[in-house]
């Protein structure tokens, strides 16, 4: 009996050594692969055939679109630089009309004055009428600088201002503080505070006072 279970054992160890065998023969790694067929291989070429026309195609739609977005920007630029220069002309011509409105409006304040000019010169009468007509004339005039903001610079008895003043030479006088204005050869104007003229004047050197 024990002669027989032996063999059964010896039987059952030469049956089951082959399924082992085939076992580890199918998890070795080191086992060949079989070769793709051809099919396989057409597969394979088409994929990546596939992929490059894609990426070709993409490519091709980046380029459009940056393409696009380029003309898109010159195009914006050259619209840019027309508003500009029609603004520039725009101002210009509005600067210009501005200048010859205000030399028109302050003109024609001054046509009264050549009127009554003209007047004068034409009548016939003394010298003192004549000297009179003059000097309502000089008084019209000088109200239509007052209202365009035209002002006479202080002369006579002001410190000498070499801002608004310009001096012709000294006078010797000890009835004026020295470095004063002592006398007034032209008169100078002003708008606002910005000279259009000095005034042409002499200065008082007062002998007294330096020594003092």
């Amino acid at each position: 009996m024990g002669r027989v279970m032996w063999n059964q054992k010896t039987n059952l160890t030469e049956v089951d050594a082959p399924v082992l065998e085939d076992q580890e023969a199918r998890l070795d790694p080191a086992t060949e692969l079989p070769a793709p067929t051809a099919e396989e291989e057409l597969a394979g070429d088409a994929d990546q055939a596939a992929t490059g026309v894609t990426g070709e195609a993409t490519g091709q739609t980046e380029f459009d679109q940056l393409k696009a977005e380029r003309d898109r920007l010159l195009d914006r630029l050259a619209r840019l630089q027309a508003e500009f220069e029609n603004a520039r002309k725009r101002a210009e011509r509005e600067r210009a009309d501005y200048r010859e409105y205000a030399t028109g409006a302050a003109a024609e304040q001054f046509l009264p004055v050549l009127d009554n000019l003209e007047l004068a010169l034409k009548a016939k009468g003394s010298a003192e009428q004549l000297r009179s007509g003059v000097s309502l004339i000089m008084k019209q005039m000088e109200e239509i600088l007052e209202k365009l903001q035209v002002k006479v610079v202080p002369t006579v008895g002001e410190a000498f201002d070499p801002r608004f003043h310009e001096a012709l030479g000294t006078v010797e006088r000890d009835d004026v503080p020295d470095q004063h204005i002592a006398e007034e050869v032209r008169r100078g104007y002003k708008i606002r505070e910005r000279l259009l003229r000095p005034a042409l004047v002499r200065v008082a050197h007062n002998a007294k006072q330096v020594e003092e």
